[in-house]
């Protein structure tokens, strides 16, 4: 038997599986591994998992693809802290992704990641800030983040002493301050000391991040008082002041632009000395962006009025004036930014006007760069903004132009400026002439055709403008331009309408013009606008007034009544009482119907051949037989730069051609038809004249002109004997006669009411009388007038209206609302 040997005792358990080491090169595999039970397998392949990741985006995308998102967003949470830190660091990596993003808004991830800043493991507050980073650059994780206030250990953790986590940290603020919510929120949390801590670092990547946190956050002006109260102002002060910072200095302008529109800012800095090393910056060359954003401080500090006044007293103007010459296209554009704020003060733009920069100004239009050319037509504008003087400065350096070239490029920015400076100009009749002659109408029917309400406003604000003569307006028939500005009067922006409203009530000021106004559609809607509380404005009263003072005939036609100041001239027509909505046909129109059993027109036309045409209606250019063609019917009459005379202050025009003022023989309502003249009415114009005008006293006046009108149109009428006054059958002989439905008022020898009322309005109004004309039912009309009794010695009494007689007893006045003036007035 041998000897016996002690056998060696076993290390494992018989049921117990032995170790086993893993050496894959698949990464599926490793994904596999995040399913194990087991915490040192999860841990070895979170790192495997790490390290593919981190070798570039394709790997990340890999990954994703073979289902590692879901269990590292689970593991985060896993009890074990190594396993814990592992998931973390691989998930801070791979949400670099966009795919891996998209995927983990699936996952309710948020709130384990915010969980894990309160940690005090480095490495998981490194990776937990650096995924939380990479998720803030979309929107819904920006909610979500907010939501689980995870702002708040984010602000704390910027004072971390490690350095990655710093950067991560402010990275996601500052993704997330792009939101209004969170910037609120974050100099709610008291985050400005932190971040301003942070301009200290002596990492360049950490001040960047810290100081453009800064900036957008300091775009809101709810935050300026936090700022102030966290000494931001002498922190970036401090910044802009070491010339280390230097990469710095481009963003903390911006900041300091951020905060000076505010007045109480303002001046702290301006006590602090920061003005006057805001101007060092201007005037000094330094790096072209950090000179540029030097300006945009002074024009964002200009908003305000009280800093303006400080800006002038530090002869801002002549530093910006210097800057106009710089090569640098961000720095001239800056400039003229800055130019048209600080011109909103007086005495700045006339310092401007002094230095030549208006000059400067107008070459600047002539630049390639469209960003250039909108703040050069911005500056112009406020500069000509009610300073005459820098009116003629640009028309001086040609700028007229110019700017109306800016109305016929693509730049809508350059475009509605240069709009603004021309209505500015246009202001001056000299000027105007000028601008016009440069083919501005056509250029705005253009930008009347836009979508853009920006552009709208400003192009019907310069429509207006230069809509002042009937020249003009005749251009802007010509080129097609009422149909555009009557499409405006229904926009749903309430400031283009209004605007259009303008517009429509300086082109009505011609009888031509409200006629064609009314005929495209004007009429009805400003009639519908004015029945709406909510669109009805000021402006839409006046145009709708307008147009009927403007186009007598219609209005008479329409509301049934002329006032006494409304004085009828050659031309006149009465068509008869129309509804609302109907259109009034033009006398030319009614000229082409063959004769009819309808109403007729009565037409007023008292000139003779020879003579001017009558003020106020048809003095004005007739329009062009075609109206549809261009503009070189305007063109033809004005040169292209007329030369402007000095006149003390003013400037005057040099004199039109005479052949634009030569008298033309017969009142034409277009160029293609004449209303003939009426030479009976014009012998009673004459005897009017004659026999009423020498009485002294105004009743007498009256009671005469009545009389006379009587005796005109069939003598007295006895009331009962109506019937046998055949008024209509000597209309209808008449209308025969002259083979027209118009009939010459001078014809008619037998009228009943409302052709004597016509015929006593006509006259009153070409002798000086005043009296209204009112229409009534079933052909009767009559005349009222303010009279007060008692002559002279009672001038200071009120004025009673009286109905006055002309059918009847000629020339008996009846007090208004008297039972003989109710008698007279109806049947």
């Amino acid at each position: 038997m041998g000897k016996k040997v002690k056998k060696e005792s076993e290390s494992f358990a018989k049921d117990a599986f032995d170790p086993l080491s893993i050496e894959s090169k698949n990464a599926a595999t490793a994904v596999l591994m995040l399913s194990s039970p087991e915490e040192d397998v999860l841990a070895k392949a979170c790192e495997a998992i790490l390290k593919f990741a981190e070798k570039g985006d394709e790997n990340k995308t890999s990954l994703m693809g073979l289902g590692a998102v879901e269990p590292l967003s689970r593991l985060i949470s896993h009890e074990d802290k190594i396993v814990q830190r592992k998931a973390v660091m691989a998930l801070g990596v791979m949400a670099s992704n966009s795919e891996v993003r998209k995927a983990l808004k699936t996952l309710d991830v948020i709130p384990a990641i915010i969980s894990k800043l309160s940690e005090e493991d480095i490495v998981v507050l490194e990776f937990g800030t650096l995924c939380l980073a990479s998720l803030s650059v979309d929107f819904s994780f920006k909610v979500q983040i907010f939501d689980h206030k995870g702002l708040e250990p984010l602000i704390h953790l910027m004072s971390n002493p490690d350095a990655d986590v710093k950067k991560n940290s402010v990275e996601c603020i500052f993704n997330l301050v792009q939101d209004f919510q969170n910037r609120a929120a974050v100099h709610g949390l008291n985050g400005f000391p932190p971040l301003l801590d942070l301009l200290r670092s002596e990492f360049p990547v950490i001040q960047q991040l810290a100081l453009r946190t800064i900036e957008t956050i300091t775009s809101d002006s709810e935050s300026h008082v936090a700022f102030r109260n966290a000494q931001g102002l002498n922190r970036i002060q401090e910044v802009l002041a070491t010339k280390k910072f230097s990469d710095l200095h481009e963003v903390a302008l911006r900041v300091i632009s951020n905060c000076l529109e505010d007045s109480e800012s303002m001046q702290l800095f301006q006590e602090m000395g920061g003005l006057e090393q805001l101007l060092q910056f201007v005037v000094t060359p330094t790096m072209p962006e950090v000179q540029a954003n030097a300006v945009k401080a002074i024009a964002r500090m200009a908003h305000n009025g009280e800093n303006r006044k400080i800006l002038h007293e530090q002869n801002v103007e002549k530093a910006l004036t210097d800057l106009l010459a710089e090569e640098n296209d961000n720095i001239r554009t800056a400039t003229c930014q800055a130019i048209a704020t600080v011109s909103k003060n007086l005495s700045s733009r006339e310092t401007f006007r002094c230095l030549d920069a208006i000059k400067l100004i107008v070459q600047l239009l002539n630049s390639e760069q469209s960003d250039v050319r909108t703040g050069a037509a911005e500056a112009l504008s406020n500069l000509t903004h009610s300073s005459k003087l820098n009116a003629y400065a640009v028309y001086d350096a040609e700028g007229d132009k110019l700017l109306v070239q800016q109305l016929q490029g693509s730049c809508a920015g350059a475009a509605v400026h240069a709009a603004a400076a021309l209505t500015n100009m246009a202001s001056l009749e000299d000027l105007r002439m000028c601008i016009l002659a440069h083919g501005a109408m056509p250029a705005l029917v253009g930008l009347l055709q836009s979508t853009e309400n920006h552009i709208l406003i400003s192009a019907t604000q310069a429509v207006a403008a230069l809509a002042c003569d009937a020249e003009a307006r005749l251009e802007l028939r010509s080129v097609g331009g009422l149909p555009h500005l009557i499409r405006l009067l229904r926009s749903i922006n309430a400031e283009v309408r209004k605007n259009a409203c303008w517009a429509v009530c300086v082109c009505a000021d011609d009888e031509i013009t409200a006629i064609k106004l009314c005929n495209a559609g004007a009429l009805e809607i400003l009639q519908e606008i004015n029945l709406s509380s909510h669109r009805k404005s000021k402006l839409s009263e006046v145009a709708l007034q307008k147009l009927l003072d403007n186009n007598l005939s219609l209005k008479y036609s329409l509301t049934g009544h002329l006032s006494p100041t409304d004085i009828t001239t050659d031309g006149f027509y009465d068509p008869g009482q129309i509804r609302s909505g109907q259109q009034v046909s033009t006398l030319e129109d009614l000229s082409k119907q063959v004769v009819n059993q309808h109403r007729a027109i009565i037409a007023v036309n008292g000139k003779t051949p020879d003579q001017p045409i009558a003020k106020g209606t048809d003095d004005r250019k007739p329009d062009s037989p075609t109206e549809t063609g261009t503009s070189s019917v305007m063109s033809s009459k004005r040169s292209s730069k007329t030369p402007i005379k000095m006149k003390g202050k003013g400037q005057k025009e040099e004199k039109k051609d005479e052949e634009d003022f030569k008298p033309q023989p017969d009142v034409v309502l277009e160029e293609t038809w004449k209303l003939p003249y009426d030479a009976e009415f014009h012998n009673l114009v004459k005897e009017a004249t004659k026999s009423v005008l020498p009485l002294q006293d105004e009743v007498k006046m009256y009671s005469a002109l009545a009389v006379l009108v009587c005796d005109a149109m069939g003598g007295q009428v006895e009331p009962g004997k109506q019937h046998d006054f055949l008024w209509e059958l000597h209309i209808s002989e008449l209308k025969l006669e002259v083979q027209s439905n118009i009939i010459p008022i001078g014809k008619i020898k037998k009228g009943t009411y409302y052709h004597r009322a016509l015929l006593f309005k006509v006259l009153a109004d070409r002798i000086g009388l005043s009296c209204s004309l009112v229409r009534g039912q079933y052909n009767r009309a009559w005349n009222e007038i303010l009279l007060v009794k008692g002559g002279k010695k009672r001038g200071y009494a009120q004025p009673e209206s009286y109905v006055i007689d002309l059918m009847h007893q000629p020339g008996n006045l009846m007090k208004s609302n008297s039972p003989a003036a109710q008698a007279y007035q109806s049947i």
